[in-house]
């Protein structure tokens, strides 16, 4: 992925205030080295200072193939250097106005005596003097207006919103680069979860295959013992296999499992959804059958797959598993009004690397609502803080939803299939609905809605959405202290989940369409004016 990244100034200061310029750049290479990481290609094209450095800027970026643009305000400048280096990428723009103090120093400001040098000093200290201007230019011209406004360094607030917006645009890219495997065809009557393709394919750039059960079969009865082997110590070694689980059953689902693998490999597949029925005794009714454990095995290892046809949720547990996280399919089926919880689950392939403790294989006498029988998975949700996502349609247009809660570790499960039992948030609630528990927190908001200055209103909160399936993920807590974030954590990855919405057209028009803002939602920058 590459970052592009350019400081603006105007270049009518150089001569009249020394050492003005060579100030500033320094500045931005400390954002170069703010943004920098692993994975990311930083693109420097330094500091644009006049329009026809702006133009050049712009073809530089998009020859570059920039996923996304810093715009690093580090004095004023005219909105004419900013326009034409934006407009031809096509891509968000961040404006970051990062001031090099917290305030002036008025004392050392006041003794410097001479006028000119005063005046230098003052415009080293002006980054907040253009962005009004830049955002009434980008409004005017269709662009989406995005800032991080804060303190150049030792901000928190600013660490946390740049990591937000740079894992959003990884997340994203891995997306525009996904392979999804579509096998069999959509669970009968189900007709929420029947997809728009093309609608998905717009909102994530999303590449659809379609795979035949045929050829997974083909794979299954040319697979080696070797590679037989191989994936039943691979059950083996990452399953809690229970007393019951018939051998012949592990062997049935480690065949399954070897075709799988190399199915994936073959058509270079980063996720997948399946639902097949076919006859009793058919070779693919044994087939799928014995498809869950090879199905878990791939999610846990970054190939998330989901049952019943579900594209929507194949969506969403890839982009929780490329923020790192780690996606299972999940859907509410029971609340529990005594102690104001959600029980949530769902038959067949779960996540087990978000499990708590080893995820168990079963034996299973019937798959309830599917054919066959064999072994299946059960696991709980690891315990801590969690975060639900919903890709959703309405009318043909994709938009996110998310949500978030903890698991209640009280209540355990032996149905064979992967479940939590989520803890509704005891703050800022609105009424309960008839029928619903008076402690049951019920808010909806679309997470293509949240700014990145919103996040502290999602933190130590529930918010629910029934509608569409829901994809669990495990969350994890770290503290975000005054010496800034590690990595995304806490509040800051709904943030980067709603810093999505940025990346794709379609997800951006459904929020305008379709905003679902809770009361007392902060649109506005951390900066207050004082008259």
């Amino acid at each position: 992925m590459r970052v592009g990244l350019f400081g603006i100034g105007l270049s009518a200061y150089w001569p009249q205030f020394e050492g003005l310029e060579t100030r500033l750049v320094s500045y931005l290479a400390m954002v170069e080295k703010k943004l920098k990481r692993e994975d990311v290609e930083i693109v420097n094209l330094g500091l644009v200072d006049d329009p026809d450095k702006a133009v050049e800027a712009g073809h530089d970026l998009r020859r570059a193939d920039v996923d996304l643009i810093f715009l690093h305000v580090t004095t004023y400048a005219l909105s004419s250097t900013v326009l034409p280096a934006v407009r031809r990428p096509g891509v968000p723009v961040i404006i970051l106005n990062l001031q090099p103090a917290r305030a002036i120093d008025y004392k050392s400001f006041n003794a410097l005596g001479d006028r000119r040098k005063m005046t230098g000093e003052w415009l080293a200290h002006c980054a907040a003097c253009p962005v009004p201007e830049i955002a009434n230019v980008f409004r005017r011209s269709g662009i989406e207006t995005h800032q991080v406004t804060g303190v150049l360094e030792g901000d928190a607030h600013v660490d946390a919103e740049i990591e937000s917006w740079i894992e959003a645009a990884r997340v994203s890219h891995v997306m525009a680069h996904n392979r999804l495997g579509l096998m069999g065809h959509y669970y009968t009557g189900m007709l929420d979860i029947y997809s728009d393709l093309t609608a998905q394919c717009a909102a994530f750039g999303t590449v659809v295959d379609f795979l035949e059960i045929d050829e997974l079969a083909a794979l299954r009865q040319a697979a080696s013992d070797a590679e037989v082997a191989a994936a039943r110590a691979r059950i083996e070694a990452e399953f809690d296999i229970e007393e019951g689980c018939d051998p012949a059953e592990i062997d049935r689902a480690a065949l399954t499992a070897a075709a799988l693998f190399k199915l994936v490999e073959k058509r270079r597949l980063g996720s997948m959804a399946y639902f097949y029925v076919s006859e009793p005794g058919h070779l693919h009714e044994d087939i799928i059958a014995s498809i869950i454990p090879g199905c878990s095995m791939l999610t846990a290892s970054g190939i998330p797959i989901a049952g019943e046809y579900e594209v929507k949720n194949a969506q969403a547990m890839k982009i929780m598993d490329a923020f790192g996280a780690g996606g299972s399919f999940t859907e509410p089926y029971a609340l529990d009004y005594d102690d104001d919880v959600v029980l949530m689950g769902h038959d067949g392939p779960g996540h087990t690397a978000i499990a708590e403790g080893k995820t168990k294989l079963r034996p299973l006498n019937v798959y309830h609502g599917k054919v066959g029988k064999g072994v299946s998975v059960e696991m709980s949700v690891r315990h801590g803080p969690v975060t639900l996502l919903s890709v959703i349609e309405r009318e043909g247009r994709v938009s996110l939803l998310c949500a978030e809660g903890s698991p209640w570790q009280d209540r355990s499960s032996r149905s064979g299939t992967p479940t939590a039992a989520i803890v509704s948030a005891s703050v800022r609630a609105p009424l309960p609905r008839r029928g619903m528990p008076r402690g049951l927190r019920i808010t909806a908001r679309s997470a293509s809605a949240i700014l990145p200055t919103d996040w502290r209103n999602l933190r130590n909160s529930m918010h629910w959405v029934f509608r569409g399936s829901h994809n669990l993920t495990l969350r994890e807590e770290q503290e975000m202290s005054d010496t800034g974030v590690k990595k995304l954590a806490g509040g800051a990855f709904a943030l980067a989940l709603a810093a999505m919405a940025a990346f794709s057209p379609v997800l951006a028009e459904e929020n305008r369409r379709h905003p679902m803002l809770l009361p007392n939602s902060n649109r506005s920058s951390r900066v207050s004016a004082r008259a």
